[in-house]
């Protein structure tokens, strides 16, 4: 069985990741517009990886880049991680199953 961390300080760490690559994501698309140094969207997308909900949060609420067809990957790493989240629930509900 896979060890769990204490629950409220996961979910914590988590909220913050998101928070911080919604953040991430608004900077990117302001200095786009503002015409200065741009994030890799290597980066970006790496990052996405660790808080998926903040990078799609900001990209529909920012409209950045939501026409590049690599950024649609976003969606599919939500999609993990609820599965990952879903997991990890069920282990402490049903920890003899």
């Amino acid at each position: 069985m896979i060890p769990v961390p204490p629950a409220p300080a996961a979910i914590a760490v988590y909220a913050l990741v998101n928070g911080v690559l919604f953040c991430l994501y608004g900077y990117d698309k302001h200095t786009a517009r503002a015409g200065g140094w741009r994030i890799p969207e290597y980066t970006l997308l790496g990052a996405a990886l660790c808080g998926p909900f903040g990078a799609y949060g900001a990209m529909l609420l920012f409209r950045h880049k939501t026409q590049k067809m690599k950024f649609y990957l976003v969606p599919v790493f939500m999609l993990l991680h609820i599965a990952g989240i879903l997991y990890v629930a069920g282990a402490l509900v049903f920890p003899s199953v």
